[in-house]
């Protein structure tokens, strides 16, 4: 049987994305689950924030996935005295015309790493607001757009407490993923012994410009998802507002506020993007049931009697998951 030309453009484009994968895990062992994440991001226009202890290649993932693209990357450090200026930029007086010119800070990239971002006061977490949600910059009087593809991916380290500022929800709420790394397996770490005990210079394949990107996302965004897959969306959504309402009676004094309609958005979004990473150009509700969690971790507020008895969020969301009827 021939293959339909969308079957075609799907096997293209997924060859495509197995071939930056196969460039990542020249550099990175393991960590499917995070490179994974990393793919529908790109192709679904989504921030990141990536949790997990020191040592599990965050940074150097992230830094990986960039040197695969012919886009600008920009690495940014979060301090304690990191200043909105240091991100965003701020205007520099020009005795010559005795005007203010703009001086674009480091977030006029394409893909903006901030490394530790939960290192940096309030005031600069506020900073990447208009810039994660509007993708503009204000300089003074003037508004600047941010180039087409603009992506934030930001780390935080969950262990350490001194010194760091937690995100507030306003903040959270822009990430589309929230994803939560664990240590690598046994046979893993044999392979990072191997392959990182002598340094020696990995070479990464540019493979990917800017217009084959927005092409890939265009491809993402006409991945099918029919009525049943919107209608099973909604109502995982929806069980995290009103629990009770949706007859899971023992769920409603666990959480105090549910997930809002971006959710809903992100959620659809990320599930076309992981099937089309999955070669497919129709969305099942395994790419729901597999990224809800990801999507909804950072988007529940759990009661006092469900920290009382030490129920996390993931807990909470995977009883719902086990619980709305799948299509």
């Amino acid at each position: 049987m021939e293959a339909t030309p969308a079957t075609r453009d799907v096997e293209r484009d997924t060859h495509e994305l197995k071939r930056i994968e196969a460039e990542i895990r020249k550099v990175i062992v393991g960590q499917d689950y995070l490179i994974d994440r990393l793919l529908v991001g790109l192709l679904t226009r989504g921030h990141l924030l990536i949790e997990g202890v020191p040592g599990l290649a965050k940074t150097l993932a992230v830094k990986t996935l960039a040197s695969t693209l012919h886009i600008d990357f920009q690495r940014i450090q979060f301090t304690p005295d990191l200043l909105p200026a240091d991100l965003i930029g701020t205007l520099i007086y020009d005795q010559k015309t005795g005007e203010f010119q703009p001086r674009k800070g480091p977030i006029f990239n394409h893909i903006v790493l901030a490394d530790e971002i939960n290192r940096a006061p309030a005031k600069v977490q506020s900073a990447l607001l208009e810039c994660m949600e509007e993708r503009q910059v204000t300089l003074g009087d003037t508004t600047y757009r941010l180039d087409d593809p603009f992506m934030v991916l930001a780390t935080q380290n969950p262990i350490e407490q001194e010194g760091t500022y937690p995100l507030a929800e306003a903040q959270v709420d822009r990430f589309m993923m929230k994803l939560k790394l664990t240590y690598p397996t046994r046979s893993d770490e044999g392979e990072i012994l191997d392959r990182m005990l002598v340094e020696a210079p990995i070479h990464v394949e540019t493979l990917i410009d800017r217009p084959r990107l927005l092409e890939l996302r265009t491809s993402a965004d006409q991945v099918l998802l029919d009525a049943k897959m919107r209608s099973y969306i909604i109502d995982i959504v929806h069980a995290t507002r009103e629990p009770r309402a949706t007859g899971f009676d023992d769920l409603a004094d666990l959480i105090a506020f549910g997930a809002s309609p971006r959710a809903t958005l992100f959620l659809a979004r990320a599930a076309k993007g992981l099937a089309l990473v999955r070669g497919r150009a129709f969305v099942i509700p395994e790419d729901v049931k597999e990224i809800a969690l990801d999507v909804l971790r950072h988007r529940i507020v759990p009661t006092y009697e469900a920290e009382a008895e030490e129920i996390s969020t993931d807990q909470l969301v995977s009883r719902l998951l086990d619980r709305v009827p799948v299509p």
